[in-house]
């Protein structure tokens, strides 16, 4: 049995997936089978309908399948805003037809959530191997200024034809690579979070994420130059982190400190020249920084850490709550930083406790992480291959803006990472020395 039909077992609303060359070929023939005497109805934007769009309809038409008018974007830099979700909703409202989205992740998001909203299920028809949504539970939408992961089922079917992805402009491929090498850092947190008994390991969706990923990993300049080979293995690494999202109900198995820088500097409207940043570009610089922040870390002589002068450090739940107030005054989100840091805050004792097992079971975790990660120069390689971008300015974020969401970054989510190690280890000012001073990864002069 394939990595896809194991996942496609665990998985609680796909109910196929075709990743080949013809798939597109293969629409009408699925449609029938999953709704059949449905009217189906083409989700797009101006540029994906010209891409796939119009050979789905076309397709859907010699099946013999009844369509609705497609519901064309045609809005510029569309983007997975509420506003958006509302207009398609509304169309859908007046129709019972099945949505087919034809997109990479906005159009997908879009149509995930209004097709929840409408109360129907929905088909998707990639066209970029850009990032692992597709075949998430939840959509990323962008909310009273605020990115939100929104509760809505994944499809209940998706394809992706190889030929369509491999041509796909290659910001959106090496996009979609930074975003699946974000699983290795994000592996690395959980690891953490189960050693230390803040969120166990589920094996399951451990399995569909992180077996075999390192292998979809291997080819960088393959899929940078089109290969059919390594663009199957990304678009298909990408696909299982949205079923283990579906099986856990959680971004936990493919989102960690990483995703976390992204959704701060979504949160804080970051643009460069003008325009937003892709998940994938944000996240490659977020994962690239946590990878130097681990090997700071794992280069730490952990067995020596002065435990009460760590949990003397640690602040009462009364003062945590000034500073997570204060370091989001006069933002959109004043008070994300209190909900989610008193979420996961501990009394002493029990960080105690947890110091002590990172301390004892220090040679065990390191070994365990060392194994999980790929070092900070070799990411950076691979990344740089792809095309994603490696520095913080090929994004418009400064060193000092890097290195204060090092420290931001923590209060805006309450999944355990290892920027919460370091702070309750109290090595992150020391670490971020490292990374930003004299000498220093992303020194700062």
């Amino acid at each position: 049995m394939s990595k896809v039909e194991k996942a496609l077992q665990s998985a609680n609303d796909t109910k196929a997936l075709l990743i080949r060359v013809d798939a597109l070929n293969k629409v009408g023939e699925l449609f029938k089978k999953l709704y059949p005497n449905k009217e189906a109805v083409i989700i797009a934007d101006q540029t994906t309908y010209a891409v796939a769009g119009k050979a789905v309809e076309k397709n859907l038409k010699k099946e013999g399948i009844k369509q609705q008018r497609p519901f064309i974007y045609k809005t510029e830099n569309l983007y997975a805003e509420y506003t958006y979700v509302e207009e398609l909703a509304k169309s859908l409202k007046q129709h019972e037809a099945i949505p087919i989205a034809v997109g990479s992740g906005t159009i997908n998001d879009l149509t995930k959530l209004a097709s929840h909203l409408t109360h129907r299920h929905y088909i998707c028809v990639a066209t970029a191997a850009s990032m692992d949504g597709y075949t998430a539970f939840g959509a990323s939408i962008t909310a009273n200024g605020a990115k939100q992961t929104f509760n809505c089922p994944a499809p209940q079917a998706c394809l992706a034809d190889i030929e369509i992805i491999r041509k796909a402009p290659g910001k959106m491929t090496s996009s979609g690579y930074a975003d699946l090498f974000a699983k290795i850092t994000a592996g690395a947190d959980w690891i953490l979070a189960d050693v230390l008994g803040v969120e166990p390991i589920d094996k399951q969706a451990w399995s569909i994420v992180q077996d075999g990923l390192h292998d979809s990993l291997a080819d960088p300049e393959g899929v940078r130059n089109g290969d059919i080979k390594a663009i199957s293995a990304l678009i298909e690494g990408l696909m299982l982190g949205g079923f283990a999202m579906q099986w856990s109900k959680s971004s936990r198995p493919a989102s960690g400190a990483e995703h976390q820088f992204s959704h701060l500097w979504n949160m804080e409207h970051h643009l460069y020249n003008k325009q937003s940043v892709s998940h994938g570009f944000q996240v490659a610089i977020g994962t690239l920084a946590i990878l130097a922040l681990y090997e700071e870390f794992l280069n730490t002589p952990i067995t020596e850490m002065d435990i009460q002068a760590c949990c003397e450090a640690w602040p009462t739940a009364e003062k945590l709550e000034k500073e997570s107030l204060d370091i989001f005054k006069n933002t959109d989100f004043p008070e994300i930083g209190y909900q989610e840091t008193k979420a996961k805050y501990v009394t002493k004792d029990a960080l105690a406790q947890q110091l002590q097992i990172l301390k004892e079971r220090w040679p065990e975790i390191q070994e365990k992480i060392r194994a999980q990660l790929i070092s900070f120069e070799d990411a950076k390689k691979r990344l740089k291959c792809v095309g994603a971008p490696t520095e913080p300015e090929e994004i418009g974020i400064s060193r000092e803006y890097l290195k204060q969401t090092f420290i931001r970054a923590q209060y805006i989510r309450r999944r355990f990472t290892v920027l919460d190690i370091a702070v309750r280890t109290n090595y992150l000012n020391k670490w971020l020395d490292r990374l930003f001073g004299k000498g220093g990864i992303w020194e700062i002069v």
